[in-house]
């Protein structure tokens, strides 16, 4: 009887072990839960054009004025949503990447933008996004002291100014 009751205690303790240690597996899997932050990374843009294109304009706009050069003809814009994704209840979940890339019409580079869900009240008067300049590879640009091109208020404060006229769809234009 002492050698059924210590294996019945060895399973039991087997058990508690496996299910303890597939419950902490459930709880760290990053897919399950919501994050809270995401800090953009050169890895974050890599491959933009293989992405959604959401929407393509070329010429001028003269919504954008000088911004992406809005007042260029010869400038086609293009824009990528990372996974084609959605606004979920009217916001965009943190972690949305969205890249905005200018080419003249013979295709040589003029500008890329990015736009990243940082969250965790990062720039809580702007929905939490984030700014970027890219250099033509979807590295993030460095300033000429090679700091990182990005932030809350970049180009002192024109990025949120503008897009702070589409507040009532997350500050994004280009997904109606």
């Amino acid at each position: 009887m002492t050698k059924q009751l210590r294996l019945f205690a060895l399973m039991a303790f087997a058990g508690i072990l496996v299910f303890s240690a597939c419950k902490k597996d459930e709880a760290d899997d990053p897919n399950d839960q919501p994050a809270d932050e995401f800090v953009a990374t050169d890895n974050s843009f890599t491959n933009f054009r293989t992405w959604a294109l959401e929407a393509q304009a070329q010429g001028p706009d003269p919504a954008l004025g000088p911004a992406h050069a809005g007042n260029d003809s010869t400038v086609v814009r293009s824009i990528y949503f990372k996974d084609g994704q959605d606004r979920v209840n009217g916001e965009y979940p943190v972690g949305t990447i969205i890249v905005k890339e200018g080419l003249n019409t013979d295709n040589t580079f003029q500008e890329i933008t990015a736009l990243v869900k940082r969250g965790n009240d990062f720039n809580s008067s702007a929905g939490d996004w984030e700014w970027f300049m890219l250099q033509a590879d979807g590295s993030i640009a460095v300033d000429g002291e090679g700091n990182p091109i990005r932030g809350a208020n970049l180009l002192n404060g024109m990025c949120v100014s503008c897009h702070t006229a589409a507040s009532d769809r997350d500050y994004v234009f280009s997904k109606q």
